[in-house]
């Protein structure tokens, strides 16, 4: 293996390893939810809270920190007397965003056959 072909596989690993993390941010209880909230136009600590209740503020700010710390949002401190900071979807959240939004159309597109599956019916019938 030549140099330019373990580079390629070393930035291929790294990217399958950052997926996995990200994805488990964003599976998360409220990760999806929040990051979908703040793509709406919902940016304020505060808002977030209302808009997502029963969230913790514990929560919102683990959940934030790490949207934030895997640049899936950006935290904007406006530096003012009276403490204001917001939150944007940066590009790469839109992104995702977008690929999941697609999963939920596969998914849509599949729903029989999703249902039909052996998982979904033993979960189906442990409600019963």
């Amino acid at each position: 293996m030549d140099v330019t072909d373990a580079r390629a596989a070393l930035r291929e690993r790294h990217a399958r390893e950052i997926a996995v993390r990200v994805f488990a941010v964003v599976s998360s209880k409220w990760g999806l939810r929040l990051l979908e909230e703040i793509a709406a136009g919902t940016g304020r600590f505060r808002a977030l809270h209302r808009a997502l209740a029963p969230i913790s503020h514990r929560i919102l700010t683990h959940t934030l920190r790490d949207l934030e710390r895997h640049g899936l949002i950006a935290r904007h401190d406006h530096r003012t007397a009276n403490p204001r900071v917001d939150y944007t979807v940066t590009e790469a959240g839109a992104h995702l965003l977008t690929t999941v939004h697609g999963m939920c159309d596969w998914s849509r597109g599949y729903l029989d056959t999703l249902l039909d599956a052996p998982a979904h019916r033993a979960a189906d019938e442990g409600r019963g």
